[in-house]
């Protein structure tokens, strides 16, 4: 299983708590980044900055303007100032929201993908274990792992199903897995459809698998006098 390692940007652009206002938007338009990671002087992130923080100084242009519920429930539920305060911003430190939801190396895409819909960011900086910056992940890097081969997802799919059918066959298109073939015991029919989904690049399993025996003991209802 593919690891952030393999799909982060290691070239990634940072800022420190100092940083003007004028200056991350430069930053932000300049690189073509939704978001830039805030570090201290010793290199670890604690915050990050996005476009959507800047952008309260124009949405508040005016002083008369409330802002929606949603976002005010969205500002009570983060770890970053209020939306009014954001607008009267003049650093990376008054804008930031910190601190940084944050994602190690090591870790799984999966995982990586799970803090993101969790913590609703399109990006999640990477740090070693003292929390020093290494780079950051997006959803377009995840998305990554599902630009894979036909042919190398099928080869694969055919080592994992081998242990189980005497003569593999699999096939794959568009990263969607077809299953055939006769398999001993029903209960291996989960079991294989689990461990392939587990495959990158897979987008869908469809399985025509077949089986002599039916192990799965079905769950009954448990019946007592005087129940309805």
């Amino acid at each position: 299983m593919h690891t952030v390692s393999d799909v982060m940007t290691t070239e990634v652009f940072s800022v420190t708590g100092d940083t003007g206002y004028r200056e991350i938007a430069e930053m932000l338009v300049t690189h073509g980044v939704s978001a830039l990671p805030v570090t201290n002087g010793e290199g670890c992130v604690v915050g990050v900055v996005s476009d959507e923080d800047l952008l309260h100084k124009e949405e508040f242009t005016g002083g008369d303007y409330a802002p929606p519920l949603r976002a005010r429930l969205r500002a009570r539920l983060g770890s970053g100032g209020s939306a009014g305060d954001k607008a009267t911003a003049r650093n990376a430190a008054e804008l930031m929201t910190g601190p940084a939801v944050t994602v190690s190396s090591d870790a799984s895409v999966v995982l990586a993908a799970r803090l993101m819909e969790r913590h609703g960011v399109k990006q999640l900086p990477v740090v070693d274990g003292d929390g020093h910056l290494l780079g950051i992940v997006s959803r377009r890097d995840l998305l990554s792992v599902f630009v894979r081969e036909d042919e190398d997802i099928a080869e694969e799919t055919r080592g994992v199903i081998r242990e189980v059918l005497p003569e593999p066959a699999a096939t794959v298109k568009d990263g969607v897995v077809r299953l055939t073939g006769d398999v001993e015991h029903r209960s291996d029919v989960e079991k294989l459809i689990h461990r392939v989904r587990q495959i990158e690049g897979v987008v869908a399993v469809d399985s025509e698998l077949r089986w002599h025996a039916d192990d799965v003991v079905p769950q009954h209802v448990q019946w007592r006098a005087g129940t309805p």
